[in-house]
């Protein structure tokens, strides 16, 4: 089994709770064992979802355009979050 680095823009699916196989990115790492993630769709950039990185399975493909606004503190779109989620769901498996 592969794992990923925790990192901001990362795609994670969620392993449980009632959001059980909905697609984030993360937001913001807090610590070892806590991130922030979002979808654009239920979890919106200004209400973003804590979680518990146990409970989320951490994809390989990484949202660099959008990490690089989260680094930077430019502000990032809900829709630009739902419309990069859409696309790699598309193209791959997720």
């Amino acid at each position: 089994m592969v794992s990923y680095p925790v990192q901001v823009g990362r795609i994670a699916v969620s392993k449980a709770g009632r959001d059980t196989g909905r697609v984030f990115v993360i937001k913001q790492v807090i610590d070892t064992y806590y991130v922030y993630i979002v979808d654009g769709d239920l979890r919106k950039m200004d209400r973003p979802k804590k979680k518990k990185l146990k409970h989320l399975k951490l994809s390989e493909n990484v949202l660099d355009s959008i990490a690089d606004k989260l680094k930077e503190g430019t502000k990032v779109f809900d829709a630009e979050i739902r419309s990069a989620i859409r696309s790699l769901q598309s193209g791959s498996d997720v």
